[in-house]
């Protein structure tokens, strides 16, 4: 069910834009953006399907994540289960899951897939050799995070349907974040918060975009984001380096010295960590909040 009473505005849509217009009007400004024709060029426009996948690449054993709330148990990013890309499909075509595939480079044990796309003419130079894919059924969502590596990120949606909640980082101090971490809580429902209990989400100020087959959108440097899967679908991330010299360091900590403090701390502590982190998030959050309140 989508609910959101969230301080959302839509996110800007053009047809199609030219590297000079894209630049200027929303990378230098870091501000998102949804392409709508980027990909009606691609091989992929007409072929790209569940489908299509699962004759394609029924045999890949894909990684799967579910909304479980994080624990000790697992590391960070530690898949939750594994199945064959053909099953897989199956079942978001038959049940209702919440097993979601999450930053899967399948390119590279299906290298044909790499011939369907060509990398935008943006202005920006892509990372060809991380062209991430992402599937989900119909009602499944991924929790409000941002990247670990602060990337320019192109979010481009295949079959169905797909509801994207995203903020920029200046919004940060509104979401709850969980320290040496880059998610907020994980019991907020961004598709119907709880207002009371999270009172601080009222201030953040974000966007909301709606995405269907071949569209693509702008994600800035370190914008949160939580996607929802409005019908059993999938999408495919290409993703740029940081441009300036701040980003570029946080993700050089953040993939060395944080994730490896985080796994550390949870072979150290288990669940008494996590527990610590989340109620130490809701603290700050509210004491912030308040504060905020009493200015206004």
């Amino acid at each position: 069910m989508i609910n959101s009473r969230l301080n959302l505005e839509p996110v800007d849509r053009v047809k199609t834009i030219s590297p000079e217009d894209f630049l200027e009007k929303y990378v230098k400004p870091q501000k998102p953006v949804v392409i709508e024709q980027l990909t009606h060029e691609w091989p992929a426009y007409e072929q790209w399907s569940l489908s299509y996948f699962k004759e394609i690449a029924g045999e890949v054993e894909v990684p799967l994540y579910d909304n479980r709330h994080v624990s000790a148990k697992n590391k960070v990013n530690q898949p939750h289960a594994k199945m064959k890309m053909k099953d897989y499909v199956d079942l978001l075509k038959t049940k209702s899951t919440n097993y979601r595939i999450f930053l899967f480079n399948l390119m590279n044990e299906v290298p044909e897939l790499q011939k369907h796309y060509t990398m935008p003419n943006l202005g920006l130079k892509f990372l060809k050799k991380l062209p991430f894919l992402f599937f989900g059924a119909e009602n499944s969502t991924v929790f409000m995070h941002y990247d670990i590596d602060f990337s320019n990120i192109l979010h481009f949606h295949f079959e169905g349907k797909k509801r994207c909640i995203i903020y920029p980082p200046s919004e940060t101090k509104f979401l709850y974040k969980v320290p040496n971490a880059l998610i907020s809580l994980n019991e907020i429902n961004f598709n119907d918060p709880d207002l009371e209990k999270f009172p601080a989400l009222t201030l953040a100020k974000g966007y909301e975009a709606y995405l269907e087959h071949g569209e693509a959108l702008y994600m800035p440097e370190g914008y949160w984001h939580s996607m929802t899967y409005l019908t059993p679908g999938f999408s495919m991330s290409l993703r740029t380096l940081p441009r300036g010299a701040k980003n570029l360091s946080k993700a050089i900590y953040n993939l060395t010295i944080m994730r490896s403090f985080e796994n550390i701390m949870r072979k150290l502590k288990g669940d008494d960590w996590i527990n610590y982190k989340n109620k130490l998030a809701y603290r700050q959050q509210q004491k912030r909040f308040q504060k905020e309140s009493h200015r206004k």
